[in-house]
């Protein structure tokens, strides 16, 4: 295999390891057996684990962009913001384990960018679809909350379709009293 595919193949583990287990699946000895290869191989790519970390959070910027643009693009939330979001899964699980360790200044600063991103260009699409009578402030406001509890809510177990719709129904139901 060549030097650059894999490195690529570190980090695509590394990055899926990292959405679904946290720190926990952060483990040299447990990736080199994901990758295939051995434990040595990792310091001959990344000499550390920050050095990797700050790679995965460089593929979480652009994965995030390419989220972003498909989000732009979405007519719908439900099925094809939906949709989106279940081909982005990972990413939208990367995203999660940023917040539950936002405690980490590079991880809060990546989340702030993430949310830019992805952020706007959902926020659009829920403005336009859910009609909300509230100023534009307040509707800032309520979806900056919606955000976080979307990540506080979904976890690698429950993330699918149904959830996803159960959700976005919700806030649907929510954004009605207003």
């Amino acid at each position: 295999m060549a030097q650059s595919s894999q490195k690529q193949k570190w980090i695509a583990i590394a990055y899926e390891q990292f959405a679904l287990q946290g720190w926990k699946g952060m483990k040299i000895d447990g990736l080199s057996q994901l990758v295939g290869v051995s434990k040595s191989s990792f310091y001959h790519h990344f000499a550390d684990m920050e050095i990797l970390m700050a790679l995965l959070l460089e593929h979480h910027l652009v994965q995030a962009k390419i989220l972003s643009q498909k989000e732009s693009l979405a007519k719908s939330i439900e099925p094809e913001l939906l949709n989106i979001l279940c081909e982005h899964r990972i990413d939208l699980l990367f995203s999660r384990q940023l917040r539950i360790h936002r405690d980490n200044a590079v991880f809060a600063n990546t989340i702030s960018k993430t949310d830019q991103l992805v952020g706007d260009a959902i926020f659009l699409l829920w403005v336009r679809e859910l009609n909300p009578k509230l100023g534009k402030n307040q509707l800032q406001s309520i979806f900056e909350l919606a955000l976080e509890n979307f990540f506080l809510q979904m976890t690698p177990e429950n993330f699918s379709m149904a959830w996803l719709s159960s959700y976005f129904a919700n806030l649907k139901k929510l954004s009605a009293q207003f």
